[in-house]
């Protein structure tokens, strides 16, 4: 009995129960009732789970996004008619006009296409091109290129034509009349012409001289048609 009990023995079990205690403090009890841990972290979210949350909840519904949208887009507009009003307020009324019966107009876009078609006009008369002319021109100023066309091509002239640039473009006039939306652009360009009567001599222009020309021409269009493009209904050539 006393070899049971000898002093390395106690020793060993007074060790256990220090530990035993130690981990009773550390990790407590457990009566049953309790969620585990990962429970509870489960039933309250993490701060930066709350926030995440809450920032989904805050994204704007379609129809304010639209709302925006098309609120900046009425601000560049004003502010585009400004621009190319420069100043003049019958002018500024006129585009006003147009967008109010035409919501999709723009003068910087009417004007970029203004630009193209006087070039394409311009190079279809000069080689005779009847098929551009008829899509880009009004009936009555088609019969007058026509006019001239066939009377050039009668003579047996031909025309040497190079499009070299346009220096200078502005819209002088725009406005709602009756139906049509009507707007006049001024052109001052720069081109190469040459024409040569049957016989290969020159009839008018210089083959190595730039000169410029003045017009100014009047688009229309009728807002509610389908057809976006617009067409010449008037020409005038300038000093």
């Amino acid at each position: 009995m006393d070899e049971f009990f000898d002093i390395p023995t106690l020793i060993v079990i007074g060790v256990a129960i220090l530990v035993l205690l130690r981990l009773r403090q550390v990790l407590g009890t457990r009566v049953g009732h309790e969620r585990p841990p990962v429970e509870q972290n489960k039933a309250e979210p993490a701060p930066e789970t709350k926030a995440a949350a809450d920032i989904v909840t805050l994204r704007p519904r379609p129809q304010d996004a639209a709302r925006v949208d098309e609120e900046v887009r009425q601000r560049k507009l004003a502010a585009e008619i400004e621009q190319f009003a420069a100043g003049d307020k019958e002018l500024a009324d006129g585009f006003n006009a147009i967008v109010a019966a035409d919501p999709t107009f723009s003068p910087k876009t009417f004007l970029e296409g203004a630009k193209a078609a006087y070039e394409m006009v311009l190079t279809a008369f000069a080689q005779g091109d009847r098929k551009t002319l008829k899509n880009l021109l009004e009936k009555d100023v088609y019969d007058g290129f026509e006019h001239a066309m066939s009377g050039r091509e009668g003579r047996g002239e031909k025309v040497d034509f190079t499009f070299v640039g346009l220096p200078k473009v502005d819209i002088s006039h725009a406005a709602i009349d009756r139906r049509n939306a009507l707007v006049t652009v001024q052109f001052h360009a720069e081109v190469v012409s040459v024409t040569h009567a049957k016989d290969g001599s020159v009839v008018d222009g210089t083959a190595d001289q730039i000169k410029t020309i003045a017009d100014e021409w009047t688009f229309a269009r009728n807002p509610k048609s389908r057809d976006p493009n617009w067409k010449l209904v008037a020409t005038n050539q300038l000093e």
